[in-house]
């Protein structure tokens, strides 16, 4: 596959992006290993989960050589008791992409939180601030009702936002409706406000489908059978032994760690805990596939090419840069 740059003006970066198990991680080190020779890359990750420290295992984090083969930035910068938000990563990987380019190397976003590469690309209006007491009462309801019947509110509302999110989606779902409660707007509202005022970024988006959803889901299962043989267990044993994390941080709050904690109190055997594992990893490759075909300007590589995916990425890639 080829893509030519549609302007004159330099690359600002480029965006490898794709659902879970895409092979993302393999493409991008290649891709980087490759520019070597044309001033060298670096990775900035577009990942809610691999900014935590102590959670390697369970986000499939580069390994150690991975990591020193190539500079990676926004992984293992913050403790699992912090909150990390699209807005603080949007002005993290601003300043990171300038001063890459200033040392005349190649910007590589690389990851699948879309929310976050969305946050970048577009921005983000300036929303309220959290309100506690508005979070417990909907907390309080959600216990009543259940997340899903808050889901089917917030489609009354915020229909957009709510076709995004999955019924179990708390976090956001309350979060939602924690701004249209204090401000009388919707969610999807502040986010169209900030398009209006979007920064001037010349970004390609190199994204990795697979052709055969099958071949996904089968990566996915195989992915979390190894997470759980390498000690996955032991990793969420050792963050809930702290004291002072719990299910409802953002970290906890990851896909596979709130099932493997969930289990693990509710004493699960390692078959239920891999299995439902599995389903929400698969449930949110689904909903990353629906962020990524929603944006047109993407450049398609088919994930499932086997070898020929990195190539195939470095093909585009350096057709968007000398042109």
């Amino acid at each position: 596959m080829t893509a030519r740059n549609p302007t004159d003006r330099p690359v600002d970066a480029i965006a490898i992006v794709g659902p879970t198990a895409s092979g993302k991680t393999a493409a991008a080190l290649a891709l980087a290993e490759a520019l070597q020779t044309h001033g060298g890359a670096e990775i900035i990750s577009i990942d809610s989960a691999l900014v935590y420290r102590g959670m390697d295992i369970g986000t499939a984090k580069p390994s150690r050589e991975e990591l020193a083969a190539v500079p990676h930035h926004l992984i293992n910068t913050l403790d699992p008791l912090q909150s990390y938000s699209a807005a603080e990563f949007a002005k993290d990987a601003t300043w990171l992409i300038s001063d890459i380019r200033a040392r005349g190397k190649t910007p590589l976003l690389v990851g699948g939180t879309m929310l976050y590469l969305k946050a970048l690309l577009e921005g983000l209006n300036d929303m309220p601030a959290a309100n506690t007491e508005v979070r417990q009462v909907i907390a309080q309801r959600a216990a009543q009702l259940g997340w899903p019947a808050l889901h089917a509110e917030l489609a009354l509302v915020d229909p957009a936002t709510a076709a995004r999110l999955a019924p179990a989606d708390s976090q956001r779902i309350g979060r939602a409706l924690e701004i249209w409660t204090t401000t009388g707007r919707s969610l999807s509202s502040f986010h169209q406000s900030a398009k209006a005022s979007a920064p001037d970024w010349h970004i390609p988006v190199i994204s990795l489908e697979p052709t055969d959803r099958r071949w996904l889901h089968a990566r996915i299962a195989q992915r979390f059978d190894q997470m759980m043989a390498q000690g996955f267990l032991d990793e969420v044993k050792l963050l809930k032994a702290r004291g002072d994390l719990n299910p409802d941080l953002p970290a906890m709050r990851c896909v596979g760690y709130r099932q493997a904690w969930q289990g693990l109190d509710e004493g699960w055997n390692e078959a239920e805990i891999c299995e439902r594992g599995i389903f929400a990893t698969r449930q949110l490759a689904k909903r990353q596939i629906t962020w990524l075909r929603s944006m047109p300007q993407r450049y398609v590589v088919q994930a499932d090419g086997q070898q020929l995916t990195a190539t195939c990425v470095q093909t585009v890639a350096f057709n968007l840069l000398q042109d």
